[in-house]
């Protein structure tokens, strides 16, 4: 079997989406003849844990834990002892949103010191223990996987050392990303970034990107080829029979839900408005209308719906292992897709909207009407993409929802999303390993 190193600073334990894409593409695998050979921090930053997923690695796999040094656990414990609640500390540490003293002056030195990021102390003794290791253990090709862009570091020191193909693999953009502008850092750690980003495109073997318009702005910033592969959903864990009662009925809740990390500069607050103002005017509505959020979500979202009057209609059920988190989507009358108020979202096409897809519940996102979530829900006719301040559109795609929940005819059209299952998807990045190594 041929062997691809891969390394993430995201693996189980450790839960969230960034687990999941290399989690799921580890588990396929061997079955397209590659055994994947993990890197993973021994120590890493959890903001979420989910051991369930650990049952997802196959028996083929080699996982290679080393420590690293954490500023961020630092960096959370002065917040902590300073009185910042956990939210702030945990839940959404760069954004848009006010920020103390302490806080800006921690994302000014995070933005110029850790350069391109805290988990930069890791590069140097990792090239080190690989170079090493691979001389032992050989394998046939590289993927490195980021954010954390360190780890696309490691991959280019050590393809340099060892001239192995290399694969640089992007679930987010590293200088279009969303929060780069919010690093406060100085022109020349700016510039920093763009020279560096530029180098690792032009020294990967090959570039994959998981959105389209993310993959058109690498491609223009670089002759390696830019392959997009997106994030998908795992037929496993969607396949049992579609939930009937989800197409709802007079007497059965009308469940809005929301699936993983919810930040306050995604917070949907016109969506809130429109959900009390209905309630007010339809007693039945508000008795059976519930908001079920599965996740972290910040205390400011959580203000926001209270405020509008809707505490009585709110369960947050926190952080919750995958199956749970996948149960309650496919349980759903109304899946919620909310994009963080940024430009740069634009491009990103969440995680979680594959498994939304996959739930076969109606899709509400939330954010630029035409951006690449837009597209894909337009696509697959499974739901679509309201402007943040779009009440009456949003007003409408509710009373539309509700009406055919107590019909009992609460569906969407089967349209064909066998393209991003996660068996296909690891298919197409087996074909592009098998490519590489060729050359």
């Amino acid at each position: 079997m041929k062997r691809v190193l891969i390394i993430s600073y995201y693996w189980p334990p450790t839960g969230g989406s960034g687990v999941q894409r290399w989690v799921k593409f580890a588990k396929y695998l061997p079955a397209e003849g590659w055994q994947p050979v993990i890197y993973t921090p021994e120590n890493p930053e959890q903001l979420a844990v989910d051991a369930s997923l650990e049952a997802e690695v196959p028996t083929e796999a080699e996982v290679i834990r080393r420590r690293i040094v954490e500023p961020y656990e630092m960096y959370k414990k002065l917040l902590r002892k300073s009185g910042h609640s956990k939210e702030a500390v945990e839940v959404n540490p760069v954004n848009a949103q006010n920020k103390s003293f302490m806080q800006k002056f921690a994302m000014w030195i995070r933005g110029n010191f850790f350069r391109p990021d805290p988990r930069c102390l890791w590069i140097r003794p990792s090239v080190k223990f690989l170079k090493k290791y691979l001389k032992e253990h050989p394998v046939d090709l590289i993927v490195s996987t980021g954010p954390p862009q360190s780890m696309h570091l490691i991959g280019r020191k050590l393809a340099a050392e060892t001239g192995l193909p290399w694969i640089a693999d992007f679930r987010d953009p590293w200088t279009k990303i969303f929060y780069f502008k919010h690093l406060s850092m100085t022109r020349a750690t700016e510039k920093w970034h763009h020279k560096m980003e530029k180098k690792v495109l032009d020294d990967a073997t090959a570039v994959v990107a998981v959105s389209p318009l993310v993959q058109q702005d690498f491609q223009a910033m670089t002759q390696t080829p830019v392959e997009l592969i997106t994030n998908g959903f795992d037929e496993c864990d969607f396949a049992a029979e579609k939930c009937i009662e989800a197409a709802g009925g007079a007497e059965r809740e009308f469940v809005i839900v929301h699936t993983g990390l919810f930040a306050a500069d995604g917070n949907p607050t016109v969506l809130w408005d429109v959900l009390a103002e209905k309630c007010n005017k339809d007693s039945e509505f508000k008795k059976l209308m519930k908001i079920r959020l599965v996740g972290k979500t910040d205390e400011q979202i959580l203000k926001a719906i209270k405020d509008a009057g809707l505490d009585q209609n709110l369960e947050d059920m926190g952080y919750q292992p995958h199956a749970v988190a996948v149960e309650q989507q496919r349980k759903a009358s109304l899946l919620i897709l909310p994009l963080r108020k940024e430009p740069e979202y634009k491009a990103v096409l969440p995680g979680k909207l594959f498994e939304y897809l996959a739930s076969w519940r109606p899709v509400l996102g939330i954010g630029q009407t035409d951006g690449a979530m837009s597209m894909i829900l337009n696509n697959t006719k499974t739901g679509m993409v309201l402007d943040w301040e779009d009440r009456t559109s949003i007003g409408k795609f509710i009373d539309i929802c509700w009406d055919k929940h107590l019909a009992g005819t609460l569906m969407v059209e089967d349209a064909d999303i066998s393209q991003f299952t996660r068996r296909n998807l690891t298919r197409r990045m087996a074909q592009l390993f098998d490519k590489l190594i060729e050359k």
